[in-house]
């Protein structure tokens, strides 16, 4: 028992105990960042390999533009969701395909999020199915709001990379890696604050 009780206090284990006593918050959210980077590296393996997947399929050519909202500085019609029929390296949005990709990838990683977060960064012990309710809730406004941005930098993004730079598949592939880490950040910064608030710590009594 007491050589247990000398690991617990010496070396890293014993630095990190202690800084979690003098600065709970601080260790928290360090917690919280090193998870949310893995779930991140978890949504750029995904969303290539499913992507891959839809692209041999008929959805790559179907149409998903919903949501207008107003229209893009050339006139154009301005969508929150806004993936055009045809490959991205060809001009188009990807399609149906491309939009399920981006969503499924998302979504996995946000399931594995949810429990990692709430019993590894809050230890919280609420209502799992509450908590869950919030969670996807916050998940839609949240997906919602990184779509609308996306259609700011989506397409000078990618076009930069495949037609300007004329990087080609590598283009279209570093592209992807680029807008799903600022989906990722958008979400990073939004959910740390309802997490505090969803991912309670109930006491015993």
């Amino acid at each position: 028992m007491s050589e247990i009780m000398i690991n617990k206090n010496t070396g890293l284990i014993g630095f990190w105990n202690k800084q979690k006593e003098l600065h709970p918050g601080i260790t928290q959210f360090l917690v919280f960042f090193i998870l949310s980077a893995g779930i991140t590296v978890l949504q750029l393996i995904l969303m290539p390999l499913i992507k891959l997947i839809f692209e041999q399929t008929s959805l790559l050519s179907i149409s998903f533009q919903v949501f207008q909202l107003g229209q893009n500085v050339d006139g154009s019609p301005y969508y929150i969701f806004d993936y055009g029929a045809g490959s991205l390296a060809s001009g188009g949005g990807g399609g149906l395909g491309y939009f399920l990709a981006v969503q499924l990838a998302i979504g996995i990683a946000q399931i594995v999020n949810f429990f990692a977060q709430r019993n590894v960064t809050f230890k919280s012990n609420s209502n799992i199915w509450t908590a869950a309710f919030w969670y996807v809730l916050a998940y839609i406004v949240i997906t919602i709001g990184a779509a609308a941005a996306q259609g700011l930098y989506k397409a000078p993004i990618y076009n930069l990379f495949i037609n300007t730079w004329g990087w080609g598949s590598f283009g279209e592939t570093t592209a992807d890696v680029i807008t799903m880490v600022i989906n990722s950040t958008i979400s990073f910064m939004v959910f740390y604050p309802i997490f505090k608030v969803i991912f309670k710590q109930k006491s015993s009594k």
